[in-house]
């Protein structure tokens, strides 16, 4: 179900809006929307032709990515996390992540793999980044927690389709009828929720 944000507000009050909302998910209603996103994933010939691929951990009632990776690995695919880079602010590094992989939180208290150079995967070698985001609208703009990480992740595709296919992930409660894009917003090319596989 699409949310309903008023026309005219700001993008800190449709974050507040949109994440107040995602929260509020029962653990049953998180679980079947991790089971049908997996499902959706499975049929989708990006994933299925990607061999490296970029997820993160679930946050702040984001989807449930968990069952996803477990399939990924399970179909022999290699699987990356975001690490905030040690050194250069508001950018990302992508580790391998295994069973295995030792973990630490963050800054902002969300696990990520402990850096280890050995482990850093170049972003031009990513096949696909999955990107969380707050919110996302009808043609594809994908409203973000504010930090841009993701934006300057994904600045080589969205100035020449260059790099990795970023595919958003979200409820569909994070569907609002229209978001204020600025110039930096990196619109998505494909956007998997419980019920829909967007395309644009």
């Amino acid at each position: 179900m699409r949310a309903t944000v008023p026309a005219g507000v700001t993008r800190q009050h449709i974050r507040q809006t949109i994440r107040k909302t995602r929260r509020a998910l029962s653990t049953s209603e998180q679980n079947r929307a991790a089971q049908a996103l997996l499902a959706r994933c499975q049929v989708s010939d990006t994933l299925k032709q990607a061999h490296h691929i970029a997820l993160y951990l679930t946050n702040d009632g984001e989807l449930d990515t968990e069952p996803l990776i477990h399939w990924l690995w399970q179909a022999g695919k290699h699987v990356y996390l975001p690490v905030l880079h040690p050194f250069s602010k508001g950018h990302l590094l992508f580790l391998g992540y295994s069973p295995n992989t030792p973990m630490a939180p963050n800054r902002f208290g969300i696990a990520e793999p402990v850096l280890d150079i050995r482990r850093v995967c170049p972003i031009a070698n990513l096949d696909v980044v999955c990107t969380p985001l707050v919110a996302f609208d009808a043609t594809g703009h994908r409203l973000g927690m504010g930090g841009g990480y993701y934006d300057r992740t994904l600045s080589r595709w969205h100035h020449h389709r260059e790099g990795p296919r970023p595919i958003g992930l979200a409820h569909d409660c994070q569907q609002v009828a229209s978001l204020p894009s600025q110039s930096w917003d990196v619109p998505l090319p494909e956007i998997i929720t419980p019920s829909h596989h967007y395309r644009w």
